[in-house]
């Protein structure tokens, strides 16, 4: 039972900051153009 003590805090500071990371990728443009990546690789320039 101790042990829920330390455990509970721990996963909800690593939920959180998963969390936060997810929001920063969305807010930062990492989900903007989906579909454009798949064609940009075949491309030669």
């Amino acid at each position: 039972m101790d042990v829920l003590v330390f455990m509970i805090p721990i996963a909800l500071f690593l939920g959180t900051m998963g969390l936060a990371a997810f929001l920063w990728a969305l807010r930062s443009g990492q989900y903007d153009d989906i579909d454009g990546a798949e064609y940009r690789v075949l491309m030669d320039d």
